[in-house]
């Protein structure tokens, strides 16, 4: 027969007086005093699971700290103030970067940002010490700093951090998510830009005609600089139609290259247009592709065989590459290729000079300062305002732009989208009609000059003839614009 002794439930946590001792005297019956009786604090919380023993003055102050300790920690919400103590700059440089292992493309601009801005703002607040007012301070300063698109990135980059003391149980919560008083800063909000044709081909005109390729992925692919930089003859695939994007070209913070996936680490499959195959082929022929061999991922020399492995160089045959047969650096591209097309086409004009020397020889050649919205981000932007203008669907423009999802491309292409706003303004345009006036159908919009009709020859050739019409819109299930003629 077992027999099972009870035992009274053992409360977790206890109030230790540190200047007497536990047990009293056999022969007074009272506690004698401790070594270290009359300094330091005298009472101690003990005994809670997880939770670092804690001193005070009086014995209150003990009794409701361990009250709220033993609540917390039920609950799992404990957070001991002493380990919040730790300055911002410590627990970035020995906790936080310390155990990132981002690639160089993501590592090197968001130190760059930590260390310029906001350790030499904040580095020295205790996380505990990050409140409102901490953080409108921080916010003020780091707008005389940067734009507000960069202030919107850095952030992003404290609140993550901050979000990692939480999970390190040195903060109950973030401070940067519990401060209604204190909003982030946003960048303005402008609407990515699309090229004319006519601007496409002067751009290209005035590239070196190896380079001129570059304008047709940009534009026919949709291919971002790194993308088309980093793009191999062999990911090609004219039986099939597609062009596979497998790879970019990046280059760290040390000027060193290396090939990563694209961004948001996936590759992606794009419908390869008849023409741009025509010209793809024509490229190959004239300036064939070069090998060249670069590490995968980073740069930095591995130093286990898990990033051995991880960082293992691969060959691939570039189908863009420098006069000397080298990758190109995107940033002597930009400069002395892409900007003077750019002038070349009548959109920037130089704002300087600069000397170059050339063994004995001294040059002169112009400075060009473009506007980052004229830049090669460009032709990606206006492939996807050609695609949506066409009535593609938002789902496939997605897939082939690499969007994580379609919400992001509807975020950035929108306005792009034909009709954009149409049915509601002819929806409320309904609403203000004054009832003595016949009703006019709600997608029947008046064409005021032939620029407006869509691009279709047989439309293209009525209004050349000047005949009088009415063209009535009808939106199709892909999003796209039917067109009706009415001749009068």
């Amino acid at each position: 027969m077992i027999t099972h002794h009870w035992r009274a439930p053992v409360m977790a946590g206890y109030i230790e007086d540190r200047w007497l001792k536990k047990r009293p005297d056999k022969l007074t019956g009272k506690r004698e005093r401790t070594a270290i009786y009359g300094t330091g604090k005298r009472y101690r919380v003990k005994g809670i699971p997880g939770i670092q023993d804690r001193s005070f003055h009086t014995s209150e102050d003990a009794k409701q700290w361990l009250a709220s300790a033993k609540t917390d920690s039920s609950r799992g919400e404990f957070v001991d103030p002493r380990k919040g103590e730790i300055l911002l700059a410590d627990y970035i440089a020995e906790y936080w970067w310390a155990g990132r292992s981002d690639e160089p493309s993501t590592a090197d601009p968001m130190r760059s940002r930590i260390w310029n801005h906001i350790i030499p703002l904040m580095g020295d607040y205790a996380l505990r010490e990050i409140d409102a007012s901490a953080l409108r301070t921080f916010k003020a300063g780091l707008l005389t700093r940067v734009e507000e698109s960069t202030a919107e990135v850095i952030w992003g980059h404290l609140s993550s951090i901050l979000g990692s003391a939480v999970d390190d149980q040195r903060l109950l919560r973030n401070p940067m998510k519990m401060k209604n008083s204190v909003k982030p800063p946003r960048a303005i909000d402008s609407k990515a830009k699309a090229w004319s044709r006519e601007v496409v081909d002067a751009v290209r005109v005035g590239l070196q005609d190896r380079y001129q390729i570059a304008v047709d992925l940009g534009i026919g692919l949709g291919l971002r600089q790194g993308e088309a930089f980093g793009l191999a003859e062999e990911d090609f695939d004219f039986a099939a139609g597609v062009v596979h994007v497998r790879r970019q070209l990046r280059w760290d913070i040390k000027g060193r290259p290396y090939f990563s996936l694209p961004k948001g680490r996936k590759t992606r499959e794009i419908p390869l247009p008849a023409n741009l195959a025509l010209r793809a082929r024509a490229h190959f022929r004239r300036f064939p592709s070069t090998s060249c061999t670069l590490p995968w991922r980073n740069p930095e020399t591995p130093t286990t065989a898990l990033e051995e492995r991880q960082r293992k160089p691969i060959t691939v045959d570039l189908i863009l590459t420098s006069s000397h047969g080298n990758r190109i650096y995107y940033r002597t591209w930009n400069d002395r290729s892409w900007k003077r097309a750019l002038a070349a086409a009548g959109l920037i004009k130089p704002v300087g000079e600069k000397v170059r020397h050339d063994g004995n020889r001294v040059r002169r050649v112009p400075r060009y300062a473009a506007p980052r919205e004229d830049m090669f981000h460009v032709l990606r932007h206006t492939y996807a305002s050609v695609q949506l203008e066409a009535g593609e669907s938002v789902v496939s423009l997605s897939k082939w732009l690499g969007h994580s999802t379609p919400k992001v491309t509807l975020d950035h292409y929108a306005h792009f989208m034909p009709g954009a706003g149409r049915r509601g303004l002819a929806a409320m345009d309904a609403w203000l009609q004054d009832p003595s006036r016949p009703k006019v159908p709600e997608k029947s919009l008046p064409i005021t000059n032939a620029s407006r009709i869509p691009s279709n020859m047989q439309v293209k050739g009525i209004a050349r003839q000047g005949a009088d019409m009415s063209v009535k819109y009808k939106e199709t299930a892909r999003g796209g614009l039917a067109v009706n003629i009415i001749e009068c």
